[in-house]
């Protein structure tokens, strides 16, 4: 008899323990690597910004909150044997529902359809409970009860499954994490990192656009870089102001006016923003603040002549100016009318060139796409022909 309680007490003893490491190792990398900016921004919306997430500590913390929860849940169920794994679906309805932060919670601060769901999933899972409580008696004790036994792989089966509903309820919006992962490195002044962020990714947005042309134009490179990333929105949108429809969520836009120089008074559309500084800063502070804003607008919206006009004010036209200011500038001379600024490049121009030669090659405009992107992605003359 002693034996055979020692025996059903190390059997409840090991899977209790592989569940707890099964959910320890989930909990803490899910939230350490894939929901860290997602709840920051959920921390930051509850505190009124008083507070900052911390990511190693808040994934700590968190992991160890659930595993309580789990334990007292099965203080009240003792589940034991192949189902003990349902004592932490509670945990996992928690993890999910912190996982699911979307850009409206911010401004309506409202559950969603977790109102109706949670004591829907929470009804159907005391249900399952009280069934596998009946059918507990049952259970053949004498079954190997290792940490490779039959009994440990139901369990991991349970704890997978419950991973991936975990997975499927959460923003899983590859953009808006690549957003928030932007602003969190922002607001740590980590600009390299804020560019780094989804810069592999064809995928984008308005904020998006907005947040890396701050990163580059905190590092000087707003004209440099700009097309190498994909361009959502239009001109305007790269700043937030009352004409565009980029937000920040997290960031504070005071932080952004700082560096700009001057915040608005008033709502103020882009163009207008952008007049209301250039009057305050006269011409040459304004070149070395906002006028790469104003370009690069212009190249956005496909308006050489206007770029190539207002150019000169700011930039000596020479092989220095910043590369898509070049390459804009190539566009513009190839247009095939009386220029107002004129630049020439003898590599640019070839350059120009063989992008015209594959024109004459691919007939076909998909296939002409694709040769040009593979040749001359991240270039201006890629998004000028074909972005957004």
């Amino acid at each position: 008899m002693a034996d055979g309680n020692s025996r059903r007490k190390g059997s409840t003893a090991t899977i209790r323990v592989g569940c707890a490491v099964l959910f320890c190792a989930f909990s803490f990398l899910w939230l350490y690597y894939f929901q860290a900016d997602l709840l920051a921004l959920l921390q930051h919306v509850l505190s009124n910004g008083q507070t900052h997430y911390h990511r190693v500590g808040g994934a700590v913390l968190i992991t160890l909150l659930l595993l309580l929860l789990a334990q007292l849940v099965y203080l009240l169920v003792r589940l034991r044997h192949r189902t003990h794994a349902l004592c932490y679906l509670p945990s996992m309805l928690v993890l999910a529902m912190m996982s699911d932060v979307n850009p409206s919670f911010v401004s309506h601060q409202t559950f969603g359809p977790w109102l109706w769901l949670v004591p829907l999933i929470l009804i159907v899972w005391l249900g399952v409970v009280w069934l596998a409580r009946q059918l507990m008696p049952f259970g053949n004790e004498k079954q190997a009860s290792g940490i490779f036994s039959r009994q440990m792989w139901c369990n991991s089966l349970i704890m997978s499954l419950m991973m991936i509903g975990v997975a499927s309820f959460s923003n899983t919006n590859a953009v808006f994490h690549f957003r928030m992962h932007a602003e969190t490195a922002l607001l740590e002044k980590n600009f390299d990192e804020a560019l780094r962020v989804g810069n592999e990714s064809l995928e984008t947005d308005v904020s998006l656009t907005m947040l890396r042309a701050f990163a580059l134009f905190q590092k000087g490179e707003l004209g440099e870089h700009l097309f190498e990333y994909p361009i959502e929105g239009k001109g305007k949108d790269l700043l937030p102001l009352q004409d565009s429809e980029a937000h920040l969520l997290m960031l504070p836009a005071d932080s952004l006016w700082k560096a700009l120089g001057a915040r608005p008074a008033h709502p103020m559309k882009y163009n207008e923003y952008l007049r209301a500084m250039r009057a305050l800063q006269g011409d040459s502070l304004y070149a070395y603040t906002l006028a790469d804003y104003e370009l690069c607008s212009l190249l956005i919206d496909r308006k050489l002549d206007a770029f190539a006009k207002l150019l000169p004010e700011f930039f000596a036209i020479n092989d220095a100016l910043p590369r898509h200011y070049r390459e804009a500038l190539t566009v513009y001379n190839h247009q095939g009318k009386y220029p107002i600024t004129v630049y020439h490049n003898t590599v640019m121009d070839e350059d120009w060139k063989n992008l015209q030669q594959l024109k004459k090659e691919y007939p076909l405009a998909s296939e002409r796409k694709l040769k040009t992107l593979n040749k001359y992605e991240g270039t201006y003359w890629y998004y000028y022909f074909y972005g957004r």
